[in-house]
């Protein structure tokens, strides 16, 4: 069935099939799609009406966060670039529709020991009763691991199968991410120490059932990202941490998340390279292959923030600001 409406959903479902045939993840593009979909229909559109000033109307009728509908726009204005190359369009009129200004992001931070508190709430959360119920939550566990010990990102540990783990390298492979780049990361001991007692637990948990998921459950598939987040909540809410999403002024301050775990690895490495008396500038190409950096500038953001306590006196200053007063 088609899930557009709009007099363009023929082209959306043709593009969407052609991105996902090229291999392209289409997940955020999705949403993007279906939100210009119903647009169109508010607003009766049709394609003459589909010139650059229409664009700018979207721009100010989404109801919704700057950052947001920049997505959404570079999504649409890579759709009307495929309209273009099919003759359906002469030229895209979204060309040259600036973005809208975005708000600076402050990521939430974990310290050190914050992590490890985290880890022991999620091991606290194993259930030992039957079987099935370890697995699940030994690999939930084993997942939430890999996030903070290794800076992954949430799909990644996910993604793995037993063969991209190399017992006498201990590294593992991690393929095709967000930028299409594979890279092979070397583990820290604990974690390899860690991630082999979970393997020996899976083999003999899983003895004759097929499951190539580095990170399994029972039902022959792997974990899937909507339980390791619950998990994490659930242990973040555990130790004291749970706290709301914030905009102060032109600032959006997160809120604990799984990727948080991936910006603390790289900012708790930097201050850890910096405690050695070493140069954190310098130990940035290593962490930007480490975490499969498209671009430097990606991991420079970094250095903005050398731990956790530096991000809780920026946000007790943000605090100060007079929309809170």
């Amino acid at each position: 069935m088609n899930k557009y409406k709009s007099f363009l959903a023929p082209q959306l479902q043709q593009y969407v099939i052609y991105r996902y045939n090229l291999g392209y993840s289409m997940k955020a593009s999705l949403s993007h799609l279906k939100t210009f979909d119903r647009y169109l229909m508010q607003k009766q559109a049709v394609q003459v009406l589909l010139q650059p000033s229409f664009f700018m109307r979207m721009q100010a009728d989404l109801k919704i966060e700057a950052r947001s509908v920049n997505r959404i726009v570079a999504s649409v204005r890579v759709f009307f670039n495929y309209l273009v190359r099919n003759g359906l369009y002469k030229q895209n009129p979204l060309k040259d529709i600036p973005y809208l200004p975005e708000n600076d992001i402050l990521p939430y931070i974990f310290s050190p020991e914050q992590v490890n508190q985290l880890l022991s709430a999620v091991s606290n959360q194993i259930r030992k009763a039957a079987q099935r119920l370890y697995l699940k939550d030994l690999s939930g566990y084993m997942a939430i691991v890999l996030l903070a010990r290794c800076g992954l990102r949430i799909s990644e540990p996910l993604r793995l199968r037993l063969n991209h783990y190399r017992f006498d390298e201990k590294t593992i492979y991690i393929e095709k991410t967000k930028f299409k780049k594979d890279r092979l990361i070397p583990l820290p001991q604990s974690v390899a120490i860690e991630l082999e007692n979970y393997l020996a637990a899976r083999h003999c948990l899983l003895a004759g059932v097929d499951n190539k998921y580095l990170l399994a459950n029972f039902t022959g598939i792997g974990l899937n990202d909507n339980r390791v987040r619950t998990v994490f909540h659930r242990a973040v809410s555990d130790i004291g941490l749970k706290q709301p999403r914030q905009v102060i002024g032109n600032v959006n301050i997160s809120s604990p998340t799984p990727h948080s775990l991936r910006h603390s690895f790289a900012v708790n490495t930097l201050n850890n390279v910096k405690e050695r008396g070493r140069s954190a500038q310098n130990a940035l190409p290593v962490l930007a292959a480490y975490m499969g950096h498209s671009e430097y500038k990606h991991t420079i953001k970094y250095l903005k923030f050398i731990d956790a306590q530096q991000r809780l006196g920026l946000v007790n200053f943000i605090g100060t600001h007079p929309d809170q007063q």
